[in-house]
């Protein structure tokens, strides 16, 4: 079950709280949960991560990442799947995979399930595009 938006201050508090399971996220001053995963979502988000990155990780053209928290432009989401161009992914002083992406994805994916707000996910992916 979805969780009721709750009001909060600021981006910076929301970035400041403990992770939740599923994940919440951070629009229009709102916390936000996203739907517990359940079977089918699960392995197609699964499908869908590994058949991405077959594709473009050898060739470092993109990389596809599940459940990934993405805060840029006054939200912080969390895409089924984000895709990032190799050259955007952000990498931490050692040169690995930074843990915070503070940026849109190249590509999002959302795997809408039954009980989820279509007005929520469609919001994400065009706050995405801008």
């Amino acid at each position: 079950m979805v969780k009721t938006p709750k009001k909060t201050s600021t981006l910076e508090e929301f970035l400041k709280l403990p992770d939740t399971k599923p994940a919440s996220e951070y629009i229009n001053g709102q916390i936000i949960q996203k739907p517990m995963p359940q079977g089918k979502y699960s392995k197609l988000q699964g499908d869908l991560v590994t058949t991405i990155n077959e594709v473009v990780e050898t060739q470092r053209i993109a990389l596809a990442f599940p459940e990934l928290r993405c805060t840029f432009g006054g939200r912080s989401i969390v895409p089924d799947v984000a895709v990032f161009a190799w050259e955007r992914i952000p990498v931490d002083e050692n040169g690995d995979i930074a843990n915070v992406f503070a940026a849109a994805p190249d590509w999002t994916i959302e795997i809408l399930s039954p009980d989820q707000n279509q007005t929520k996910v469609t919001g994400n992916i065009l706050h995405c595009l801008k």
